[in-house]
Parts: C-alpha cells; sequence; structure tokens
C-alpha cells in the first residue's frame, strides 16, 4: 500500500498546479494598486520638478497636489495656519487619524537638467536638489491609495494628508503645528528622497536661523572715508568673530552663514550689509546656547565698527523625536517592499553620475538593498522635528538618487527629475501605504507608539517653537 501522506501531498500539489489560485495577501493587492498609479505619480513629480517653486513660492505645485487630491474624494482646506500654499487634505471620518506629510519647494540657486552631465536649464534659478517633488507625488499617491482601502474596506478612520511647503529654511511645519492643525493625530508619516533605502531611527539637529543687518553711513571711500561707517565692516567683523566661536562650541554643532548684501560699488562706503545665519545643535538647548553668543557677537561687531545691527529670525525647528516602536514597523514594511532594480538605460545614468561624485559612501548596486536598521544621530535638520514633539512620527528615506549623491547637489537635481527617481517615489509610496494600514487595523501598535512617545517627551513637556511667535516670512525666498 502507498503511504498515505505522500498520497495527499501529490494531491495537494496538484491542486495547487491546476486549481484556482490562492487569494492575494492584503500587502500585495495593495502594492499592485499602488503600481498601477505609478504613471500619474511620475507626472505630478515632473511638472512639480520643471516648476521648481522655492519657499512659500509653491503656488502652482499646492494647488496641482490639492486637485489631484480633490478628484480623488478628498475634502481640502486651502491656506491654513496663515501660509496660501499649505494645505491640509482628508478623508474618512473619525479616529483614528493617520496623517502624512508632502513637501514641494524647491532650493534657490541650484539649476540642472535631469541629465549625467552637469548643464544648467535656461531661466531656472531653482532646483529641486531636496527631491522633494518626489517627496509631494509620492505622500499623495499612498494617501490616495489608503484612501481607496479605507471606503473598499469599510474601515473606520481618516486618512489625512498635510500640503507643508518651505521645508528649506521656511519652517512651513512649524507654524502647523503651532496653529494646533495635528492636535487629533495618532500617528504621523513621512518620508525623503535619498541614495539609499532605510527606515533606521536616525534623529535630526535642532537648528534656527536669522538675517543680520548692518546698518552704516554712506560716503565717497577715496574722498570722505572718514565720514562713513561701512556696514560690511560690521559683517566681516561678526564673521571673523563667529568663526573665532567655533572652537569652542560642541563639536556636534554646526554654524554657517553667506552674506547675501555686501555693497554695490567699491568707491561707496555700503550703508547696508546682511548676512544669513544657521546654527545646529542635537539639542534645541544647545542652540538657544550657542545662539546667545551669536547675538552677542552682532552686537560687538556694530559697536567696533561704528554701525547699529539687528536681526530676523527666519526659522526655527525642534529635533526628530525618534519613535523606535513605529520605526522597526516601517523597517518591517520597507523589507517586504524591496529596493529598486535600474534598467539599461538608467543604469548608464548611474555610472555616469557616480564618476562625478566625491567619496561616495555607497557602492553602486546598493540601491536594490535596504539598509540595516539602527538608531543614530543625523547632521541635517528638519521642520517634522517639530510635528514628531506633537505626534508620534516615523519616516523612511528611499533611493530616488544615485548612491552616494549627496543632498543639495546637481547629481540630486538630475536623479529627481528621472525614472529612477520615479521608481524610488513608488518604493515610498508603497511602504508608507503598508504602514498606515497596519496603524489603522492595529490598535496595539498605536498604544505602544503613543507609550513611548508620551515617555519621550516627559511627563512636563511644553512644547516650544524655536522661531518664538513670528507670522510666517512668506517672503524669505523672494
Amino acid at each position: 500500500m502507498r503511504p498515505i501522506m505522500p498520497l495527499l501531498s501529490t494531491c495537494l500539489l496538484a491542486a495547487c498546479i491546476t486549481g484556482p489560485a490562492w487569494p492575494e495577501s492584503r500587502d500585495a493587492k495593495l502594492i499592485k494598486q499602488v503600481d498601477e498609479r505609478a504613471e500619474q505619480a511620475a507626472n505630478l513629480s515632473d511638472q512639480i520638478w520643471d516648476w521648481a517653486e522655492v519657499g512659500y513660492q509653491e503656488e502652482k505645485s499646492s494647488a496641482l497636489l490639492q486637485q489631484t487630491l480633490k478628484v480623488e474624494g478628498f475634502d481640502v482646506t486651502a491656506g491654513v495656519a496663515g501660509i496660501p500654499t499649505a494645505f491640509v487634505a482628508e478623508y474618512g471620518t473619525g479616529g483614528p487619524v493617520i496623517a502624512i506629510l508632502a513637501e514641494f519647494d524647491a532650493l534657490p540657486g541650484i539649476n540642472q537638467a535631469a541629465t549625467a552631465d552637469r548643464e544648467e536649464r535656461d531661466g531656472k534659478g531653482a532646483g529641486h536638489a531636496c527631491g522633494h517633488n518626489l517627496f509631494g507625488a509620492g505622500s499623495t499617491e499612498a494617501a490616495i491609495a489608503i484612501r481607496n482601502w479605507l471606503e473598499e474596506t469599510g474601515t473606520p478612520g481618516t486618512i489625512r494628508l498635510y500640503g507643508t511647503p518651505a521645508e528649506e529654511g521656511g519652517s512651513g511645519k512649524v507654524y502647523m503645528v503651532r496653529a494646533g492643525l495635528f492636535e487629533d493625530v495618532d500617528i504621523a508619516l513621512h518620508w525623503h528622497p535619498g541614495d539609499s533605502n532605510s527606515a533606521a531611527a536616525e534623529t535630526s539637529l535642532a537648528n534656527r536661523s536669522a538675517k543680520f543687518r548692518f546698518h552704516g553711513l554712506s560716503a565717497h571711500a577715496a574722498g570722505a572715508p572718514e565720514k562713513g561707517r561701512s556696514a560690511l565692516d560690521g559683517v566681516e567683523a561678526f564673521d571673523m568673530m563667529v568663526n573665532m566661536m567655533r572652537e569652542h562650541v560642541p563639536q556636534d554643532a554646526r554654524i554657517h552663514y553667506v552674506i547675501t548684501s555686501g555693497g554695490s560699488a567699491p568707491n561707496v562706503v555700503p550703508d547696508f550689509a546682511e548676512v544669513f545665519y544657521y546654527v545646529r545643535h542635537p539639542s534645541a538647548g544647545g542652540v538657544e546656547a550657542i545662539w546667545t553668543r551669536l547675538e552677542d557677537a552682532a552686537r560687538g561687531a556694530a559697536l567696533g565698527t561704528g554701525t547699529t545691527v539687528d536681526w530676523e529670525i527666519i526659522h526655527g525647528n525642534n529635533p526628530l523625536l525618534v519613535n523606535e516602536t513605529l520605526a522597526k514597523m516601517m523597517d518591517s514594511k520597507l523589507r517586504e517592499v524591496g529596493g529598486i532594480t535600474y534598467n539599461a538605460e538608467e543604469e548608464d545614468f548611474a555610472e555616469k553620475i557616480y564618476a562625478t561624485l566625491t567619496t561616495p559612501e555607497l557602492p553602486l548596486g546598493s540601491e536594490s538593498d535596504v539598509q540595516p536598521f539602527k538608531v543614530s544621530l543625523g547632521y541635517g535638520s528638519t521642520d517634522v522635528g517639530d510635528v514628531s514633539y506633537a505626534v508620534p512620527t516615523v519616516g523612511l528615506s528611499t533611493a530616488t538618487w544615485v548612491p552616494g549623491t549627496p543632498a543639495h547637489s546637481w547629481q540630486a537635481v538630475a536623479a529627481s527629475g528621472t525614472s529612477i527617481g520615479h521608481k524610488g517615489t513608488q518604493v515610498a509610496a508603497k511602504t508608507l501605504t503598508l504602514a498606515a494600514i497596519e496603524l489603522f487595523t492595529n490598535e496595539k501598535l498605536r498604544k505602544a507608539a503613543r507609550e513611548e512617545f508620551e515617555a519621550a517627551r516627559g511627563a512636563d513637556y511644553e512644547y516650544k517653537s524655536l522661531l518664538g511667535d513670528r507670522d510666517p516670512p512668506l517672503d524669505y525666498r523672494k
């Protein structure tokens, strides 16, 4: 007699081959649905890439995302928190409320075509060197996929997309937090373009910026120099003091500046000069301590050069508050989605870009991998930090650029306008979709994330904005 188990196994195998296919898993179905919208996401990102609108001037980019969401059944509220290009789009009722952040501002002073050679575009004074065109499109794509899932399944809850302008030095999200727009949110999700796929729990630096404006007296630089007081001298004296101060600040602090106005002609003593400063540190308190010394240096420089000085705080961000509970969940979803694979044309582009990079830290081919999970300190800054102190927050980065590409580079602008950027965006959209649906259906996970969040903030926590009570600087890029 033939053994029973092998006979049963043979029968089951035959059934698997000849019978109806097993039902698609929930995640596989969702990934497929996101992939079906890849062309729309690519078109959105390419249009925003082409416009390359800078902070608080993203009228067309914001309107495009809003209209896309309205067509998909979202209720959209525009002009929130006193910012014309900020908006909130939501679908559903009641809780839980899961938020997704979407950015769309470009960086001034960098201009590049979507090519592997250094090639500027005519008439463009800005470029998406941080990939926010992809960020906005990918987050929108994920929000639509989640909205469709909520409708199809009848699951209670609300998906809400926040259109957040002026991340680059404008702190758009800080004003949205300050306006209380996140008070009823359970979890906030975000992502960022990058040169690798990672959901590591990486913190960021707190930072604050200001424009220091020195005022002097104009005079003929040769005919009557004694009658002048150079505002540029004030800026240069200030910069020298700050550069000497670098030796005496914590090693993980960062101070950088650019002179935005230094006079118009050498033979005219300039009566106005301006310098734009950033200060960063792992803690908000560290930034404030260094900032006090910065202000003292400005006053001293003015006193020593016979000028006067005032300053305007432009932006300020708290550091990211890591939530390991959520980060480990996001990491698992990213690994489920996986990285990207280049086609022959993309490989050629990547090889040419890679040859232009200085000491790249990742090899070509790593775009198909997911980086190891870890908890670490990052040296960038983001206004997502303030969101993370208002609500449990988690994010990821995906390989939208060639491995080794630094942010704020022409190589990042180039890749952000190509199919490499589109593929990385799809990874982000699929991962965000899976993560959000896990959160909608997993009350235990939401509770654990909230408990970690409350413990990390501390029982006596009170929110404090590093930019004070100023209104949004809507003209800071003009």
